[in-house]
C-alpha cells in the first residue's frame, strides 16, 4: 500500500463528493489517502472513469509503484491532453509549444 493522490480541476460536484468520501481533501481539489490497497485505487479510478465526461476538466491519479518509471503510476482523463514520455528513467509531460508569431517584415527603406 501506498500514498496515492488524486487532483481534479473543473470536475462535477457528485465527482468531488466520491472523491471526499474515501479520501482526504488537503486543498481544494487535491484528494490524498496514506494506504490504499492496489483493489481499492483501480474501484476508485473505474468510477472517475464511468462518471467522466469528455471537455468537463481533468483528473489525475497517482501512486507509488516501483515498476514504474521514476517510481510512480500515473492515469489521467480529460484536457489539455498531456503526453506522458520516459526519458533516462524519468516521467516527462510533453506539451505542445504555440507556434511564435513572426515579425513582420520591415520596408527597406526605414529607419531602425
Amino acid at each position: 500500500m501506498s500514498m496515492t493522490v488524486v487532483v481534479t480541476r473543473d470536475v462535477a460536484d457528485r465527482t468531488r463528493g466520491f472523491l471526499a468520501s474515501c479520501m482526504l481533501e488537503i486543498a481544494p481539489g487535491v484528494y490524498t489517502a496514506p494506504n490504499l490497497n492496489a483493489g481499492v485505487r483501480r474501484r476508485i479510478w473505474e468510477v472517475l472513469a464511468d462518471w467522466f465526461q469528455p471537455g468537463q476538466g481533468s483528473i489525475i491519479l497517482t501512486w507509488q509503484d516501483n515498476r514504474e518509471p521514476s517510481g510512480q503510476g500515473l492515469l489521467t482523463l480529460g484536457h489539455p491532453a498531456q503526453e506522458f514520455t520516459v526519458y533516462d528513467d524519468l516521467v516527462l509531460i510533453r506539451k505542445e509549444l504555440p507556434p511564435t508569431p513572426l515579425a513582420p517584415a520591415r520596408p527597406e527603406n526605414t529607419p531602425l
